[in-house]
């Protein structure tokens, strides 16, 4: 049975990125719109990621297996 902890994991990397995006964005007329553009970035990545992991552990639709039999 699959964990929950890749989630939590790569959500901890997320948040640091995001810390280190919000404190060393270059100073300037556009640092708002920068850190704004890359901490939505971060964001819907994490997002992205987090719901394709989630589908593939817990899918809405079964697999069919077909049995193929000798003729």
């Amino acid at each position: 049975m699959a964990s929950i902890f890749p989630i939590l994991l790569v959500l901890v990397a997320v948040v640091a990125l995001m810390t280190c995006v919000a404190l060393f964005t270059p100073k300037g007329p556009q640092q708002v719109v920068i850190r704004t553009a890359l901490l939505i970035s971060l964001t819907g990545c994490y997002l992205l990621w987090m719901v394709t992991y989630l589908a593939q552990l817990h899918p809405l639709i079964a697999p069919i297996r077909t049995i193929k039999t000798a003729p």
